[in-house]
């Protein structure tokens, strides 16, 4: 786990990304109402997740089933999203513990998460994860045939499609990712464009700690920020 934040520190971070995400909507004509601001809460204990609650982050983001499970009665209400890679194996361990699952990276793991939304009579809200810099070491649907996966996708049962997410290449400078942000917008757009039944495109979720005001400026409306808020963490769950 993470060395304890305390709460000065911790305002101290809210302040500065408030501020940054002031500044990038301001760019573009909008307001805090637009944009999600999702804290990815991996090793950050509960009693510091909860403190961020009360600060008003209304949205957490869990990577890892297991960890996810151990703080599940220890966090105060509020909008529970899975964030990171899924095995198929684990989706049933948590379709009834979050809203909405991100990281939907293959027609394999949709479909085990419609058996088990069936399973368990609930429709589960999805993001598709979209490898948008063709990296091999990561995972997602190619953006070129991510036409034919959705329409596979939008006829399964109890799963909602809500838009796209994406991780693009860890680049030197944060300016650097402009493009890859806008290469997902174009994409959101011409997905939207489709009309496909079951489908909704009104989340675009990209954007972490080190860019997350260029994401917005070109067109992100869910941001994931875990260091931006909680500081560097020492992952060794």
């Amino acid at each position: 786990m993470m060395e304890k934040l305390s709460a000065k520190e911790f305002d101290k971070n809210l302040a500065e990304v408030s501020r940054k995400l002031d500044n990038a909507l301001q760019k573009i004509g909008k307001d805090r109402k637009d944009v999600i601001l999702l804290a990815a809460t991996k090793t950050v204990d509960t009693e510091t997740i909860n403190y961020a609650l009360s600060k008003g982050i209304d949205y957490i983001g869990e990577n890892k089933v297991q960890e996810l499970l151990s703080k599940e009665d220890k966090i105060n209400p509020c909008h529970r999203h899975f964030i990171g890679h899924l095995q198929t194996n684990k989706v049933k361990d948590i379709i009834n513990r979050v809203e909405m699952i991100h990281s939907v990276d293959s027609l394999k793991l949709a479909r085990e998460i419609s058996k088990q939304a069936v399973k368990n009579d609930k429709k589960m809200e999805i993001l598709l994860e979209i490898n948008i810099g063709e990296e091999d070491s990561k995972w997602g649907f190619d953006a070129e045939n991510i036409i034919s996966n959705i329409k596979e996708i939008a006829k399964l049962p109890n799963v909602k499609i809500r838009g796209l997410m994406a991780i693009p290449p860890i680049c030197e400078e944060s300016e650097e990712n402009r493009k890859y942000f806008k290469k997902m917008k174009k994409l959101f757009v011409d997905i939207s464009d489709e009309n496909i039944d079951n489908v909704d495109m009104d989340i675009l979720s990209m954007g972490m700690s080190d860019d997350f005001d260029i994401a917005v400026e070109e067109g992100a409306n869910l941001i994931r920020l875990g260091t931006a808020l909680f500081g560097r963490r020492i992952y060794n769950i």
